[in-house]
C-alpha cells in the first residue's frame, strides 16, 4: 500500500518501539538540516491573533493593521500562509487585506486554530536535505508549553506543526523536547546560537541537562556547533529568546544588540553577550564577524517595559522587514542592516503597537524553505 511520508514515518517509529528497535534515524543522521533564514522560501507562515486571546490586553484593535502591513510587504516577494480560527475569522481577514489592496492570490488561509499568534514558537520548523538532484523537506515537531507553562491552554498551538506536515505530506520528526523557534538561530552551515536563560530554564525540560539538550539539537536540526549566550533582554517573557538579541545575517556574520546607556538595565547583560560572541568561532573553527546594533531605548506601555529590539527582523525573499519604534535609533539600525543584506531591500515597519504583545515580526512569522529540483540537478 502507498503511505504518506508522515504516516509511514510514525508507523515505523511505533512498530520499532514495540519491538525495542530504532528503525528510523534522527533527521541529522539522515542528512537533514535546518536551513538559514536567508535561503529561498516557498512562503511565510503566520497565525492570526484572536480578539479573545491574551497577547494584546486592551489593545487588540490596533494590532490587525500591523499584521496587514506586514503581509502586504511580504506578498510581493513570497506567498503567505495564515492560520485562522475558523471561516468567520478567514472572511474578516480577507476583507481587511482586500481593503488595503493586498493581492489575495498570494495569501492562503488554513483552519489550524491556535490560542495565541506567535507562529515562530508554535509553528513548524522545516528541515531540508539535498538528494538525487532534489531538495527534500521535513518538519520537526518540538513540544510546546507556552514559554514554560505561563499561558495555558496551549494544546491547539502545540498541534500546528502536525497540521502543516500533514498538509504538505512531509516526514514529521518528534524529538520529545520543549523548544520554541525564537530560542534558536542557525547559519545553515552547522552552527546554532541560543541562550542559557531560555534553553536551560527548568520550566522547559527539567529532565534534560545541557549535554542532552545539545544532543537533541544536533540530532534534530543537523548542527554540529552550539554557541551559548547568557540572558535575554528586559521585558522578554520568553526567558531570553535569541531572536531579540543576536542574529546571523550570513554564515559568518552575527549582528547583536547593545545598549549604550550604562544605567539601562539591558547594558550589562548585553555587554556580557557581546564579549562571549567576540570569543566564539563557527563550525569550522573560524572567527565570527560581530556587528553591533543599537537598542531603541526604553519602550513602555502603561508603565511596563517591553522587549523592543531591532534584532527581531524577518528575512524574506529579497526583503528584510525590520521593526521600528518611533525612536531616533530607527534610522541608525536600518543603515547598519542594509549593507549586511546585499540584494535585499531593508524595510522598516512600525512595531510600536505589536510589541505590546511582547514580540515583533520575527516572533509572529515562520519561514517555509523551498523544495523541489536543485539548479543543475546537483545533489
Amino acid at each position: 500500500m502507498n503511505l504518506s511520508p508522515c504516516f509511514e514515518l510514525e508507523w515505523l517509529v511505533a512498530w520499532g518501539e514495540m519491538w525495542g528497535m530504532n528503525l528510523v534515524g534522527t533527521p541529522g543522521g539522515m542528512g537533514y538540516r535546518m536551513p538559514a533564514e536567508w535561503e529561498v522560501h516557498s512562503g511565510t507562515w503566520l497565525t492570526w491573533p484572536r480578539p479573545e486571546g491574551i497577547s494584546f490586553p486592551d489593545k487588540y484593535e490596533t494590532v490587525p493593521d500591523v499584521y496587514a502591513e506586514f503581509i502586504k510587504a511580504l506578498v510581493p516577494v513570497e506567498e503567505v500562509h495564515v492560520n485562522v480560527w475558523n471561516s468567520g475569522m478567514e472572511d474578516w481577514v480577507r476583507g481587511l487585506l482586500s481593503d488595503r489592496h493586498t493581492p489575495l492570490e498570494r495569501v492562503s488561509f488554513h483552519h489550524f486554530p491556535s490560542y495565541e499568534p506567535w507562529c515562530r514558537d508554535h509553528g513548524p520548523i522545516f528541515l531540508v536535505r539535498d538528494r538525487n538532484g532534489l531538495r527534500e523537506r521535513a518538519v520537526v515537531d518540538w513540544d510546546y508549553n507556552a514559554w514554560g507553562g505561563k499561558y495555558p491552554p496551549f494544546d491547539l498551538d502545540d498541534a500546528v506543526p502536525r497540521h502543516v506536515a500533514a498538509l504538505r505530506d512531509l516526514p514529521l520528526f518528534s524529538p520529545g523536547m520543549i523548544l520554541e523557534g525564537g530560542s534558536i538561530e542557525v547559519n545553515g552551515s552547522g552552527t546554532l546560537l541560543t541562550t542559557e536563560a531560555c534553553l536551560l530554564n527548568p520550566n522547559r525540560n527539567p529532565g534534560l541537562d545541557r549535554g542532552q539538550i545539545e544532543s537533541r539539537l544536533r540530532d534534530y536540526l543537523g548542527v554540529n556547533r552550539i554557541l551559548w549566550l547568557g540572558d535575554g533582554i528586559v521585558g522578554d517573557d520568553t526567558d531570553g529568546h535569541i531572536d531579540d538579541i543576536a542574529r546571523f545575517t550570513d554564515a559568518k556574520t552575527i549582528v547583536t544588540v547593545v545598549e549604550e546607556d550604562p544605567k539601562d538595565a539591558n547594558h550589562d547583560l548585553l555587554q556580557d553577550n557581546l564579549h562571549r560572541l567576540r570569543a566564539m568561532t563557527d563550525q569550522d573553527g573560524q572567527p565570527l564577524r560581530i556587528v553591533e546594533l543599537p537598542m531603541p531605548g526604553v519602550v513602555e506601555h502603561d508603565g511596563q517595559r517591553l522587549p523592543a529590539s531591532y534584532a527581531n527582523f524577518y528575512i524574506a525573499n529579497r526583503r528584510v522587514l525590520v521593526p521600528t519604534y518611533r525612536h531616533a535609533n530607527d534610522a541608525k539600525a536600518l543603515d547598519i542592516l542594509h549593507p549586511l543584506f546585499p540584494g535585499r531591500e531593508v524595510l522598516g515597519i512600525d512595531s510600536t503597537e505589536l510589541i505590546w504583545g511582547l514580540g515583533s515580526f520575527h516572533c509572529i512569522s515562520q519561514q517555509e524553505p523551498a523544495g523541489g529540483p536543485l539548479p543543475g540537478g546537483r545533489s
